[in-house]
């Protein structure tokens, strides 16, 4: 059994009946990218940041977002130090390698760009100073439904610097049945145990990096973004950040699944979490009822794969 599976298998020990919303998490984190989870509260999203913290040996951090969460909350903030007669910087909550940022719709936009430095270059800036997070490091995101109380949409610019978007959704009556009596004697979480250690993380991320892709594997991917900005269902398409996000979990998936090159096949498992929060549907889509899965699966049916 491979470490990708291991991980897989630690993290279900906390988290039941989700194993499609575990994987494309770990390929994400794998990826070295970030992961937005738009779901109900109390459906398992805090559960599973932690089981993946523990499972991978990560330091963790949480944050309840609020309307009055500062971004000095976040990124740290200096202060003099009369003892020493110099300003010291003291370290917010993002310095860790998984961070979770629970409902981050509920707090003001000028905390939630807080985030983005962070999340797009791996450092935070303050007072003019740049300090770098420690490797790995990846955000995990919760945002609470449009409409619900006290919330409002993530903007576009922030939604596309996450890697994908997953939905933990309801469980089945099984998995809940298996959830309360795994509960009624002790927390599951105390079972998971470090499978991986950080630098085992750092390597295989490392390993993905280096998965090969053909031209022709390329020019699909190109394909498949272009098609999104050229479709009459959508109002506006993929961003070549969304082009590369694309790349790099194909390489992820070609990873997890035991190869050193991208197939078609890799492309297409990962095409609608990680392109579905990227798009806009145009009113044509809205009138007929379509959901951004349903217009990316008819573009994935459109658009000819490559012979590999």
């Amino acid at each position: 059994m491979n470490n990708f599976q291991l991980i897989v298998n630690e993290v279900k020990r906390a988290v039941n009946g989700k194993d499609r919303a575990i994987v494309t998490s770990l390929l994400a984190i794998l990826a070295n990218g970030n992961i937005l989870i738009e779901d109900i509260p109390g459906v398992g999203k805090t559960t599973m940041a932690v089981a993946f913290s523990k499972a991978l040996g990560l330091k963790y951090n949480r944050v309840q977002f609020t309307p009055d969460t500062l971004p000095s909350d976040i990124t740290g903030f200096a202060v003099y130090n009369k003892d020493s007669g110099k300003i010291t910087f003291n370290k917010g909550a993002i310095f860790c390698n998984l961070f979770l940022a629970d409902e981050l719709n509920r707090t003001s936009s000028r905390t939630q760009a807080a985030l983005l430095e962070a999340m797009e270059e791996q450092q935070v800036t303050v007072e003019g100073h740049s300090y770098p997070l420690e490797r790995p490091f990846s955000v995990i995101a919760t945002q609470n439904p449009a409409g619900a109380s006290g919330t409002q949409l993530l903007p576009d610019s922030q939604t596309d610097r996450f890697m994908v978007r997953i939905s933990m959704g309801y469980p089945d009556n099984d998995s809940e049945c298996k959830m309360l009596l795994n509960r009624s004697h002790s927390n599951p979480l105390d079972d998971v145990n470090c499978v991986v250690t950080k630098e085992q993380l750092v390597e295989m991320q490392n390993s993905v990096k280096e998965v090969f892709v053909k031209r022709e594997i390329a020019e699909y991917i190109v394909s498949l973004a272009s098609a999104t900005r050229n479709s009459n269902l959508i109002l506006r398409g993929a961003s070549p950040r969304a082009t590369l996000s694309l790349t790099d979990m194909a390489k992820s998936a070609a990873y997890a699944a035991g190869k050193d090159y991208v197939t078609p096949q890799d492309i297409q498992n990962v095409f609608l979490p990680t392109l579905g929060h990227r798009i806009i549907l145009s009113s044509e889509s809205v009138s007929r009822h379509l959901s951004s899965e349903q217009v990316l699966k008819h573009i994935l049916s459109k658009v000819r794969a490559p012979r590999i």
